[in-house]
């Protein structure tokens, strides 16, 4: 695939990793296109990402990725644009709590925003990916998808099924040439982490993890990166 045939579809953009790895795609050609929840915060990044891009070609809709009316309607809007061939599924939420005394209705939250879009999003895209016989699908886990951890709780119940999505998903897609990464995170610095202090390099960049997606993409047809597995270098906050 040359880089400036890529059309690619990034959830959740406008802040952290998302607008992080549209940069980086943007940076390499592709067409994108964006969504996220809040209207200012997706114009905002749109207008950022063209400014250090001005060649790209970058397209935004706001969408909340929580309800499936609204992930649908996104997807079709994208085919109505152009068949993806990259579809990094990043939306998503981190909300504290244990299974013991989290706030009832937490699961069915979390569930919502960070396995179900990736799965009706995915599905509604994949016919006419599944008809060219190429593509690759990324999704965004977290370190949380692989080792359990207190007051992870339903933060990590969902990110453990995203895993499990992401594995079968690539066996059925492994006869159409379709690519499926499950990318793991350890601790970026975003803005969840607020006033940190990372002069020392203690946790990750967001562009560390959007430049092994990028990496990954310019792998021959033969190849596929399954797993990218990223943490701090002196490990796990």
């Amino acid at each position: 695939m040359k880089n400036n045939d890529n059309h690619v579809v990034i959830t959740g953009a406008s802040k952290g990793i998302g607008k992080a790895i549209a940069n980086s795609f943007a940076a390499d050609g592709a067409t994108l296109y964006i969504c996220a929840r809040n209207e200012v915060d997706i114009y905002t990044a749109i207008a950022e990402i063209q400014t250090n891009n001005p060649n790209c070609t970058i397209l935004g809709k706001v969408v909340d990725m929580a309800i499936k009316a609204e992930v649908l309607a996104f997807a079709e809007w994208v085919l109505a644009k152009c068949t993806p061939n990259i579809v990094v599924n990043n939306a998503g939420q981190f909300l504290p709590g244990s299974v013991y005394n989290e706030a009832d209705g937490l699961l069915e939250k979390l569930i919502e925003t960070n396995l179900y879009s990736a799965y009706y999003l995915t599905r509604a895209l994949l016919p006419p990916m599944m008809a060219s016989k190429q593509g690759y699908i990324f999704n965004i886990c977290s370190i949380a998808s692989l080792q359990a951890y207190s007051n992870g709780g339903s933060y990590s119940i969902s990110k453990f099924a995203l895993m499990g999505f992401s594995k079968n998903l690539r066996e059925e897609l492994k006869p159409y040439h379709i690519k499926v990464a499950a990318v793991y995170p350890g601790a970026v610095l975003t803005n969840s982490w607020g006033n940190y202090d990372n002069s020392s390099h203690r946790i990750m960049e967001a562009t560390d993890v959007a430049t092994m997606i990028v990496a990954a993409t310019k792998l021959s047809a033969a190849a596929v990166v399954e797993d990218i597995v990223l943490r701090p270098q002196l490990g796990d906050l």
